[in-house]
């Protein structure tokens, strides 16, 4: 007798079908065809990586990296983000210069919240410049780049955090972190988003053991935030400028404020000393982007219980968290290469897909998105003893279509009914329907029917068989019906 067992997913993970797959194709369609717009060209890099290639990149993070057993005597693990694996291939190839996007799968061994898009496997999109260029020209593109993303996705009230890791640092130094707390107090400051200062302050103190008259003046710095122009005439005076490292990140500040008006998305940034990022490859410009739903609890509030019980606990406080995050890693490169000009200076932003899935689901952005991409359904409509259904005729006008770049499709029934064709159609969202009639076929005619508008409101238009595809392209662009690869 064979082993019993349950039919699932492992956890963090799912299937995708149907509406589903259609959603998540348009983000790719969308994203991808920003990332060509700004002259980016696309990369392939394994799925598992040798293990000391992501060692000592994550920071606290680095306990969500699946590894592997060995296998041929070679550790690895799954790659945890699409950055290493480029500045590792940047690296090896010597490359100097190039602007790469890469759309793949990522694992993380995270806690799942499956309906907030926080998954164990999922797709990240990302676009990265690297090579040697003038300051903070690259940068300004990037942020340029995620306003145009989000826009054409339609992701409302959304907003681009920005920090600057010297500044940062410099005010970690100025406030008196010892240096072997800066990296785990940054990671503590980082929960800014998810926990009220109160907690992150509790944290720094008590469990990593920071003093408590330095915490605080942290907490001076960590909580404010305002446009770029905001920030830095509220920092360029202020006694933190006398920390070298600080100064610097400010000067590249001042230096990106024009670029990001000129670009005209200045509205969509914030400037948050809040904003840390964990990850310890980056060295300058740091941004994270969140929606309405990312916002954290108010001080005092009290926050939901998690079930133990539940693996894909939904209960967090802050929605899906941030849906695309990027910043600038200068060193990464550095890391990997034995040449004594190994450094490539890199900046990158990233794209959580199954996070930006979760908004245009729920907000139903895309509802009107069809389910396939048929564009016309071939139908035929017979009756009387001799009538076989016209299947191979059904066939041949269906070829016809496909010929001419026109998706189609009909249904295999030697004899269907109308009713049931129509049904067929109506579930594949198509606009259109041809169809064959016994006594018009013999004509050499067929009835070209637009669909969704009622039975009185189109009776169809009589169309000749050689005539068929260049009307059918023409009603088409009439209805401004397209294929789903929407670009």
């Amino acid at each position: 007798m064979s082993k019993q067992f349950t039919l699932k997913t492992p956890k963090g993970t799912k299937d995708w079908d149907g509406k589903d797959m259609v959603i998540r194709q348009r983000l790719f369609d969308t994203i991808t065809s920003v990332f060509k717009r700004h002259g980016g060209v696309t990369i392939d890099t394994p799925v598992f990586e040798l293990r000391e290639i992501l060692a000592g990149k994550y920071g606290e993070d680095s306990k969500l990296i699946y590894n592997l057993e060995d296998q041929g005597g070679e550790i690895t693990s799954l790659r945890y983000d699409l950055t290493v694996p480029f500045a590792r291939y940047v690296a090896m190839n010597n490359v100097q210069q190039i602007k790469r996007y890469h759309i793949a799968k990522v694992y993380r061994r995270d806690q799942p919240a499956m309906t907030k898009g926080r998954m164990r496997e999922f797709y990240q999109c990302d676009f990265d410049i690297a090579g040697q260029f003038d300051a903070m020209i690259p940068d300004a593109e990037c942020l340029s780049i995620v306003v145009e993303v989000l826009t054409r996705l339609q992701i409302p009230g959304f907003t681009i955090k920005l920090n600057h890791r010297k500044i940062l640092d410099g005010i970690f130094t100025f406030c008196g972190v010892p240096e072997d707390k800066v990296r785990t107090i940054s990671s503590a400051v980082d929960k800014l988003d998810k926990l009220p200062w109160l907690d992150v302050r509790k944290e720094m103190t008590e469990d990593k053991g920071l003093d408590g008259d330095i915490a605080d003046k942290i907490g001076e710095y960590v909580q404010l935030k305002g446009t770029v122009a905001e920030m830095i005439a509220k920092l360029e005076n202020d006694k933190l400028m006398e920390n070298e490292t600080a100064k610097q990140g400010l000067e590249d500040m001042k230096t990106l404020l024009p670029y990001l008006e000129a670009y005209n998305i200045s509205s969509s940034i914030s400037f948050d000393l809040s904003l840390a990022r964990g990850l310890d490859y980056y060295t300058g410009l740091i941004y994270e982007v969140v929606t309405a739903q990312s916002a954290p609890p108010a001080e005092g509030e009290k926050k939901k219980k998690k079930s133990k019980s539940n693996d894909d606990d939904n209960s967090d406080n802050v929605g899906v968290g941030s849906i695309a995050a990027g910043g600038r890693y200068d060193k990464l490169v550095g890391m990997f290469s034995t040449k004594k000009k190994g450094e490539i200076p890199c900046v990158g932003i990233s794209f959580g897909v199954e996070r930006l899935f979760s908004i245009i689901k729920s907000s139903k952005i895309f509802d009107d998105l069809r389910p396939t991409a048929t564009q016309v359904f071939v139908m035929a409509f017979g009756g009387g003893p001799e009538w076989k259904g016209f299947l191979a005729e059904r066939m041949h006008v269906t070829k016809m279509l496909w010929d001419a770049g026109i998706e189609a499709e009909f249904m295999y029934k030697q004899k269907p009914k109308p009713q049931k064709q129509f049904e067929a159609a109506e579930r594949s969202g198509c606009p259109l329907s041809v169809i064959l009639g016994q006594e018009e076929y013999a004509k050499g005619e067929v009835k070209v029917k637009v669909l969704g508008q009622g039975d009185q409101a189109d009776q169809g238009v009589d169309v000749k068989l050689e005539d068929l595809t260049s009307y059918v392209k023409k009603t088409l662009s009439t209805l401004n019906v397209e294929s789903l690869n929407l670009n």
